[in-house]
């Protein structure tokens, strides 16, 4: 249910990721605690990191991953939690501007995300198959 989100600034040679677990915090902005952690801070903490470190917000490359349903069918529809996330950190890019180069999203099945920071490729498996490239 967790979604991954990277991003690449071939330009300025700058990548960063973040693994959110959750579509909200309970704490505002700064105040909330492990930002990464949810939807609604995460793209903007991954922005700042970014840029501090030298990256053109105009330059990134961003792709997400993940949201499946891993609960079972009936949790699933109790709480959507994979998918909630998925439109929450969809929502957070459309808010900051971002546009998105890849994502796969949904499913049954948990990913395992890994960016590569010296050329920008993003790769993801799961359990049942091999990495291959978003």
């Amino acid at each position: 249910s967790c979604v991954g989100v990277t991003a690449w600034d071939a330009a300025n040679r700058v990548a960063g990721m973040v693994h959110v677990l959750l579509p909200a915090s309970d704490r505002p902005g700064p105040d909330a605690k492990e930002p990464a952690r949810y939807a609604d801070h995460a793209v903007e903490a991954l922005i700042a990191k970014l840029t501090q470190a030298g990256a053109s917000r105009a330059q990134l490359r961003v792709k997400v991953a993940g949201g499946a349903s891993v609960l079972g069918a009936a949790n699933a529809q109790k709480f959507k939690i994979g998918e909630r996330n998925a439109e929450a950190i969809k929502e957070q890019l459309r808010k900051h501007g971002l546009r998105l180069f890849a994502e796969d999203l949904g499913g049954e099945r948990g990913r395992t995300m890994e960016l590569f920071a010296a050329d920008g490729r993003t790769t993801i498996r799961t359990a049942a198959s091999p990495a291959r490239e978003l």
